[in-house]
């Protein structure tokens, strides 16, 4: 139980003592009766000015909860330690969990199932973190593209070639927990305390390494390039699950299997598993020099040592349709994210340092399942398809098409960069970026630049550069669960996260995981073999 003392605003080069000493200030508290430290810290730099805004908890030896009432200021809260309850079952298991998917969502309801004695059994189609960096490397330097062992397949899931970033909207004390298992896996130690945490692909890998070996110490299994088949169920029960190395026996199974498993999609779909389409989002990767964001959102202040990497955050609805930026990755570069043969797809990654000479992130426009219904759950999946072919066939080749801003909004192909370079590894080819985008997507793109560009200075600069297409931002499908987690049409089976379509991003994905951990431990005891 503590008091927050919140919006402590402060110039962003004043010490972090200061924020302690006004959180006192404010409270009335002297420093020998309560403990203080930063909880929450996130840069502000609107309205031309440039602050740290903190947020400060106050630990007292009193009646916290008397105390902030009677203080009676907006600023100052009591809350409680809002530690979740781990449940507790009593039944059973005759079989071990399974769990598919070692992505975020897989990693986090196996870990924590094995920590509680669970002993999941782990199916991931893809290789380790070593051999999926082979895999990468190889095919981005020009090498055959590996459709089990990629950047969307793998041990770490897609989360594990991105930025890092751990932000989310969805509030869940649960986030806490995620912050706090990344830290202690390795992951900076300040993360959870910034409002905007992000670890770095470099780094994130390390923690995913640990988490998994932290699995198996504590009775699970992990076993890589095994691609789940389907599902066996009986009287609309699960009873096991069918992988490209056969059957294994099962009560309960966590399907994590991340928004790119099409062809397992598929598979459940036959085996009665309902999934339903949903809506996502297409459209491209925007690349500016990162000197030139700084300068637009920091001012004089752009490139202070104090001062991190600028970020944006944009949106635009018109029309019933969205346009916004998506997975912005500051100092970052564009990356071949592909899984299937002969198709384009981008993707965006910083490392720890953001160092990279560009920012860049996708600029994404709503697609409903109306503008893709062919009467299937799958009409997203062929229009996802249908785009990375075409840039594929537009290209000749796994380069991707790419343009400058000022050539897009006018019309017409581009035949060099200017000021901003490619960062995409394999190569592009010049041309028209969103040529195989939907007309309407174009359009869209075409008329928020220049909005976009009002909210942050040379956001439509013509040397800006447009690399497609981007379209795996979220899963085209979902697969649909009852109130009691259970996919409809098998009771046992615990769809789960992105893929599943109940996440969106490493946190919330790995909060659903959890949730999936924790709805087999409320029902069933430990494993005992």
């Amino acid at each position: 139980m503590s008091l927050i003392a919140s919006g402590i605003r402060l110039p962003f080069d004043a010490p972090e003592e200061l924020a302690l000493s006004e959180a006192r200030r404010l409270t009335g508290l002297a420093p020998d009766s309560a403990q203080a430290a930063v909880c929450r810290v996130s840069i502000d730099a609107r309205r031309g000015r440039i602050s740290r805004v903190y947020s400060v908890r106050l630990d007292a030896p009193f009646d916290e909860k008397a105390f902030a009432e009677k203080l009676q200021m907006p600023s100052v809260r009591y809350k409680a330690d809002a530690k979740p309850d781990v449940p507790r079952g009593r039944k059973r298991l005759s079989r071990r969990p399974v769990v598919v998917g070692l992505g975020p969502a897989g990693l986090f309801s196996a870990y924590t199932l094995a920590k509680h004695g669970y002993a999941p059994v782990v199916f991931e189609r893809g290789g380790d973190l070593d051999e999926r960096d082979r895999a990468v490397e190889a095919f981005w330097h020009g090498g055959v593209l590996d459709p089990s062992c990629n950047i969307q397949f793998g041990e770490g899931g897609a989360g594990a070639y991105s930025d890092g970033k751990l932000t989310t909207r969805i509030g869940d004390p649960l986030c806490d927990t995620v912050l706090e298992t990344f830290a202690a896996h390795g992951a900076p130690a300040d993360i959870v305390k910034k409002a905007k945490p992000h670890v770095g692909t470099d780094i994130l890998k390390n923690v995913v390494r640990a988490m998994r070996r932290e699995i198996v110490k504590n009775g699970g299994e992990v076993h890589f390039r095994t691609a789940l088949t389907g599902v066996s169920v009986r009287n609309g029960a699960l009873c096991a699950v069918r992988t490209e190395n056969g059957e294994t026996a099962c009560e309960r199974a966590v399907i994590a299997i991340g928004h790119s498993a099409r062809d397992t999609f598929d598979a459940l779909h036959q085996n009665g598993v309902y999934l339903e389409p949903k809506a996502f989002s297409v459209g491209v990767r925007i690349e500016h020099l990162q000197s030139e964001i700084d300068r637009a959102l920091y001012g004089k202040y752009a490139g202070h040592p104090l001062l991190p990497p600028a970020e944006y955050n944009l949106s635009r609805r018109e029309g019933g349709r969205a346009c916004y930026s998506f997975c912005m990755c500051p100092g970052g570069v564009v990356v071949a994210a592909q899984s299937e043969e002969n198709t384009v797809v981008t993707n965006g990654m910083s490392y720890h340092a953001r160092d990279g000479i560009n920012a860049n992130a996708a600029l994404a426009v709503s697609v409903d399942p109306k503008d893709f219904d062919d009467g299937t759950p799958f009409g997203g999946v062929a229009l996802q398809r249908r785009i990375e072919r075409a840039a594929y066939r537009q290209t000749g080749s796994y380069r991707a098409p790419c343009q400058r801003v000022g050539d897009f909004l006018a019309g017409r192909p581009s035949k060099a960069a200017g000021a901003v370079q490619p960062s995409y590894p394999i190569g592009v080819a010049y041309g028209e970026a969103a040529a195989s985008l939907p007309a309407f997507v174009q359009d869209v793109l075409r008329d928020s630049l220049p909005y976009f560009g009002r909210k942050i200075r040379g956001f439509d600069a013509p040397d800006a550069l447009l690399t497609g297409p981007e379209t795996r931002t979220s899963s085209p499908v979902r697969m649909t669960r009852g109130d009691d987690l259970f996919g409809l049409g098998c009771a046992g089976l615990i769809p789960c996260g992105e893929g599943a379509g109940y996440a969106g991003g490493i946190m919330s994905a790995a909060v659903d995981g959890i949730k999936a951990a924790w709805r087999i431990m409320e029902e069933y005891a430990p494993y005992l073999g």
